[in-house]
């Protein structure tokens, strides 16, 4: 069994590489992003950015740095097949999954234009900020020396992996498959 954690900023296409596991690699999706939401809604908070950080942070320094990761790990492996985790977003979570087995970290980065043009196209409502909103919240996640606190910088350097996505999906679909083959060929 196989586990890809996926990281990396907002918008550069974490959910497309995740996407393409499933459909083309029958791979088996958990993502933080859902899992966290599942838990505004039981509070009855607004869904938006603000209240996701606030509530993974709220979980790691509560419950562990692995918190999330710990729970959708647990998931993974009641499926029995090769999964992917989207979005790793803090060093513990790293550490905790390379424990386990078969883990491997792919970052995706892309432009900061680039990725906010398309978070504004997947309309969804954590992605309703303008451009200079967008950036804040970038600098917020980018580089915390909280240990309980998202660091997307670290977790991209920590990757085993690191896809620039700057182009087109077809390009990013060509480069997954060449992260595939380096695992695959790691594996034997």
């Amino acid at each position: 069994m196989i586990i890809i954690g996926v990281t990396g900023t907002n918008g550069a296409g974490k959910g497309t590489v995740a996407k393409y596991l499933v459909e083309n690699k029958n791979y088996n999706h958990f993502s933080a992003r859902a899992y966290i939401t599942e838990e505004i809604v039981r509070r009855g908070l607004n869904i938006n950015r603000e209240n996701m950080i606030d509530i993974g942070n709220e979980w790691r320094a509560k419950f562990g740095t692995s918190y999330v990761a710990e729970r959708l790990f647990e998931k993974a492996i009641e499926s029995g097949k090769n999964c992917v985790i989207e979005s790793i977003r803090n060093v513990g979570e790293i550490d905790s999954l390379r424990k386990k087995g078969k883990f491997y970290l792919v970052a995706v980065d892309a432009n900061p234009k680039i990725r906010y043009k398309r978070i504004r196209q997947r309309d969804n409502e954590t992605d309703m900020m303008s451009y200079n909103e967008f950036l804040r919240y970038e600098t917020l996640e980018a580089a915390s020396t909280d240990s309980t606190k998202v660091n997307l910088f670290k977790c991209i350097e920590l990757a085993d992996f690191v896809i620039l996505n700057n182009r087109d999906v077809n390009d990013l679909y060509q480069k997954i498959e060449e992260i595939l083959n380096e695992i695959q060929k790691s594996g034997d």
